[in-house]
């Protein structure tokens, strides 16, 4: 019931996002994740310049793929749904844009992805601003499996 729960509550507010077409400000200099994830796991910047938690980094699992059929790679799910919600993605090079898939609940979105910090071992952190269609999201995890 749980998962159900936070499931339905990420997609009333990715949904919600969408059409107020709020952002993430963690991405424009200055901003609270310049130096360290001050915001970690799955967040988003609210109307009111809040940013607000959708998934903590506790329950976020980021692997690393350092080679994979696709190249480098990463892969974070949430650790309690796997299945419910994952981000691939090979935008892994600081500074680096380009496209990822955000899995909802069973539904593909390709995603806008813009690597902001990257890492290369277990403990590293890396930082993903992730927007389609209006909304944003970003993506401040550490890595804790390096393939």
């Amino acid at each position: 019931m749980k998962t159900v729960k936070n499931i339905l509550t990420i997609a009333v507010v990715l949904v919600a996002t969408l059409f107020i077409g709020t952002s993430c400000d963690n991405d424009n200099a200055p901003s609270p994740n310049d130096t360290q994830c001050n915001y970690q796991g799955l967040t988003f910047l609210d109307t009111a310049s809040n940013t607000q938690t959708l998934i903590p980094e506790t329950d976020l699992t980021t692997d690393f793929f350092a080679t994979s059929s696709n190249g480098p790679e990463v892969e974070i799910y949430q650790t309690s749904a796997p299945g419910d919600m994952n981000f691939v993605t090979t935008v892994v090079t600081q500074g680096a844009t380009g496209t990822g898939t955000l899995n909802i609940n069973g539904n593909n979105y390709t995603v806008n992805v813009t690597c902001q910090r990257t890492g290369g071992a277990v403990g590293d952190e890396m930082r993903f601003d992730v927007s389609a269609s209006g909304i944003e999201v970003e993506f401040c995890v550490v890595i804790d499996t390096y393939h």
